[in-house]
């Protein structure tokens, strides 16, 4: 959750309530069983790599004078049975940073003739991730073997999550015994959901402690792979979601709901400007481009704030907006301010967008849940376009993939007895039209001057999505690392060669939505090219450049899910010297299809014309859509690796 926009709309709501004595560390005698030193494998998972054994979560409420704290447990047995397991187990990488409130932190493992290994302190281990600059702490476990079984246990002390929390209850290793408890006071409520199987939650009431205890117990919950490519493992798991819903004592109920946080939220974000304030503004607006067109003059205010103010969503929040202009700084609550006042300047409707990233915690819009608002974006009801305000490589109307195909909560300012007010209704966000991200491919391959050595032109357009891959760059690497990325581009395009001529057009941020991103090259076609007998192979397919190949060697167990749908077009055209001929044009007929409900949703189609010495190869390939169900995964597939196939043809040339 975006924390400094909390701390705008949300206060604890069960603070108001009877105080209890303090308690520190609920699990400070939690341990592990000492003597267990044997653990029997249930036949059904001796041959698996790898097992959760045991599984136990447990997170409990405390509240004091001082105020809430939450307590967190995990306590993980595996079994270890792999090479490949030995080698993923033998860093033990702890989930958070050692300066937090850790308050326990051990690990063990248990060898097949029942010794034991208890690793300590001076076993954590530092290592560093210099392309991500990011540091990690892990147990450095020694004589891990097979048939061991890692135990480990931590206790942190936490900021507790009344919000909204997503518990993963599914793994990409079996678990046998999965347990979760939530314990908290009794006159607390939370609201719940499971998802995918999972199985509902259980409460009991501990009268003797005031306390409450929600559990979760699952067993024997299947593996499910998390390296499936085009899938999104995190929406098909087992979860378990739960936030305080109410406060019995104060009588308070619907906590953490989407209409107070609208409303709040817009009124903080909309405050009465000063004169000082409303001048700063008008000044800060007279100097942006003004234009009749209203995506290009939200593309120009949008090409303002980003450019000329620096977003950074750990600064302290600004006095006001003149300090906000004055300083050229920004964070999060700060740069949705700066852009209201603008879009009111110019009279421009909109919207403020919460969502989430669809990968990590998809929206449910039937759980009010704070997890769901973690991303930010502006809607335009007269033009239906979104703008994503904190992504400086963005422009209108492109914003990250990762939160489109979602649900959001949509905040509108509505007047009230002449009052404005913000409401907020939950809307889906599709993504960026269907056809915005269309590469198309212009390639001829002339033989007419030399059949050895083809000189080969191809230009590149990429559209939308495929376009803001590459137009950014340019604004930030110098201009020998930025000839050297084109080229590498180039060779991912076509392939790796010397290049008579490389050139582009409408690189950079200014083309970013407007226009699509240009690669026009030259070059030779020897290395392509082998001479057998009175024949010429011509490896036609690799022009088009790389193309992915995918293998599924496991029953494919997750539906298709893609980023966004995309549209290639590719033209090939072969010019061929007088009374040369093409012995096999019969390999660029190809088609493939997906259809979902009688329409065709993913396609792979190729077809050639000719016309005395002249080849014209047309080629489509398209995904319509981001989700592809289970059942239709073959057809999928078998598109997708048509452009595999195509990339493999070698026509065979023969001179007059």
């Amino acid at each position: 959750m975006k924390k400094n926009i909390l701390k705008i709309v949300f206060t604890f709501a069960i603070l108001n309530t009877s105080l209890f004595f303090a308690q520190e560390n609920p699990f400070k005698d939690y341990n592990w069983n000492e003597k267990e030193t044997a653990v029997t494998i249930p036949e059904k998972y001796k041959t698996e790599n790898e097992v959760i054994l045991d599984r136990t979560i447990k997170i409990e409420v405390v509240i004091s004078d001082k105020g809430a704290k939450q307590y967190h447990l995990l306590h993980d047995k595996i079994y270890i049975n792999s090479d490949e397991a030995i080698e993923r187990n033998n860093k033990i990488y702890i989930p958070f940073s050692l300066n937090e409130s850790v308050l326990m932190n051990k690990a063990r493992v248990i060898l097949k003739n029942g010794s034991v290994i208890n690793l300590d302190q001076k076993d954590i281990k530092e290592e560093v991730d210099q392309e991500k600059g990011i540091k990690f702490n892990y147990f450095a476990v020694n004589g891990l073997e097979k048939g061991a079984i890692i135990e480990k246990i931590y206790v942190l002390e936490e900021r507790p999550e009344f919000t909204g929390q997503t518990i993963k209850m599914q793994a990409e290793h079996p678990i046998i015994n999965l347990n979760f408890q939530l314990i908290y006071p009794s006159h607390l409520v939370f609201k719940t959901k499971s998802y995918n199987g999972l199985s509902e939650p259980t409460i009991e009431d501990v009268k003797i402690t005031n306390k409450k205890i929600l559990t979760v117990s699952d067993k024997n919950i299947p593996a499910l792979d998390n390296n499936e490519n085009y899938s999104n493992w995190d929406l098909q798991i087992k979860l378990f979601r739960y936030k305080l819903d109410e406060n019995l004592n104060s009588g308070a109920k619907n906590l953490n709901n989407f209409k107070e946080f609208a409303t709040k939220l817009y009124g903080n974000l909309n405050p009465e400007l000063d004169k000082k304030q409303t001048k700063a503004v008008a000044t800060f607006c007279a100097s942006i481009p003004k234009s009749t067109d209203l995506q290009e003059q939200i593309w120009n205010i949008e090409n303002k704030i980003k450019k000329t103010i620096k977003y950074d969503r750990y600064i302290v929040t600004k006095a006001n907006l003149s300090d906000i202009i004055d300083t050229k700084q920004a964070n999060q609550t700060d740069i949705l301010k700066i852009y209201l006042a603008v879009f009111k300047n110019f009279q421009i409707e909109n919207n403020v967008v919460f969502t989430s990233n669809r990968y990590k915690i998809p929206f449910d819009k039937d759980f009010e849940s704070f997890e769901n608002l973690s991303e930010l974006l502006f809607y335009f009801p007269t033009i239906k376009k979104y703008l994503t305000p904190t992504e400086i490589e963005y422009r209108i109307p492109l914003f990250p993939a990762n939160i489109a195909n979602n649900n959001g909560l949509f905040i509108k300012g509505t007047k009230f007895a002449g009052i404005t007010m913000g409401i907020g209704e939950i809307n889906f966000i599709p993504i960026p039209g269907n056809d915005i991200s269309h590469d198309i491919m212009n390639i001829t391959v002339d033989f007419t001057q030399d059949i050895e050595n083809p000189l080969i032109t191809s230009n590149l357009t990429f559209g939308g999505y495929s376009g803001l891959n590459f137009q950014p760059i340019k604004d930030f690497a110098s201009a020998e690392r930025y000839n050297t990325i084109l080229k590498n581009i180039a060779e991912n395009y076509t392939v790796k060669t010397e290049y008579k001529t490389l050139t582009t057009e409408n690189d950079g941020i200014d083309f970013i939505g407007k226009k699509p991103f240009v690669l026009n090259i030259t070059f030779d076609g020897k290395e392509l090219t082998k001479k057998a007998g009175a024949n010429y192979l011509f490896a036609v397919g690799e022009t088009i450049g790389k193309q992915m190949e995918f293998y599924q060697e496991n029953k494919r167990m997750l539906p298709v899910e893609i980023d966004y749908p995309h549209f290639y077009t590719r033209n090939i055209k072969i010019l061929l010297p007088k009374g040369a001929v093409i012995k096999n044009l019969d390999k660029f007929v190809m088609d493939y299809k997906t259809q979902i409900n009688g329409k065709t949703e993913a396609a792979f189609i190729s077809k050639y014309t000719k016309n005395g010495d002249e080849i014209l190869v047309e080629n489509t390939e398209f995904y319509n859509i981001i989700n592809y169900p289970l059942d239709k995964f073959e057809d999928y597939k078998a598109v997708i690796n048509a452009a595999a196939d195509f990339n493999k043809i070698v026509i065979i040339v023969t001179k007059p």
